[in-house]
């Protein structure tokens, strides 16, 4: 697929100008992910050369293949979509971070594969919306789950991730809210991160806690699904 470099270079540009905007009003140091699924390697390899570590990949089967093509290159790749059990093996083998860890027999699985390398960071998706199109595991859940996750000694739990519904409100304060009462009853010993936000609500994500923002389109460009 071929892509205008130039465009690519000013999209990206504008978002991580935009953050580091972001960054400077609330005092905060959110990264950025971004959001490649769909988009070829060669997109990924010149993001790579403009100083863009971090990558989220929602499709298995498409991320390992990028995988194969930029192995010499000093990518950190997270998993963000849904994960059926027949998927975690390679998960757990090949991605750096999980975004989307919701139910025990899914960290169990990824426990167990990931055997004999360093330890997964993983974060729990909570349906902080409680919106029956979503994934994640429920509020109420999380302090079990959390208690699970913790006896699995090649996971790393770091945080939470969240999507909230397009009403937006007060979704992203009640995340930072939630992270706050796990540190406090669990106390996890890598507990650090919050994934929220994508560059429609970036500003609000930031602003409670985010330190790490999604973003696909904005840098990427328009997805053309098969």
């Amino acid at each position: 697929m071929n892509f205008d470099e130039q465009i690519l270079q000013q999209n990206y540009q504008t978002v991580v100008n935009q953050l580091t905007t972001y960054n400077e009003q609330y005092n905060k140091n959110t990264a950025l992910l971004a959001v490649s699924k769909t988009k070829p390697a060669t997109m990924i390899a010149h993001l790579v050369g403009l100083g863009q570590q971090h990558f989220g990949e929602n499709y298995l089967q498409e991320a390992l293949e990028k995988m194969a093509t930029l192995q010499e290159l000093p990518i950190t790749w997270h998993y963000i979509g849904s994960i059926q059990r027949n998927k975690t093996k390679d998960i757990a083998k090949h991605f750096d971070w999980v975004h989307t860890l919701e139910r025990e027999i899914i960290a169990t699985r990824l426990n167990e594969q990931r055997a004999g390398l360093p330890p997964l960071n993983v974060l729990i998706q909570v349906n902080i919306d409680d919106e029956a199109s979503k994934s994640g595991c429920q509020p109420d859940e999380l302090p079990k789950l959390v208690s699970y996750i913790l006896t699995c000694p090649n996971l790393a739990l770091r945080g939470l991730m969240v999507i909230p519904s397009k009403a937006g409100g007060d979704a992203f304060a009640r995340t930072q809210a939630l992270f706050e009462q796990i540190k406090q009853s669990h106390n996890p010993p890598h507990w650090d991160s919050l994934s929220m936000g994508m560059s429609g609500d970036m500003p609000l994500a930031v602003e409670h806690g985010s330190t790490m923002v999604r973003v696909g389109t904005a840098i990427f460009g328009e997805r053309h699904y098969a």
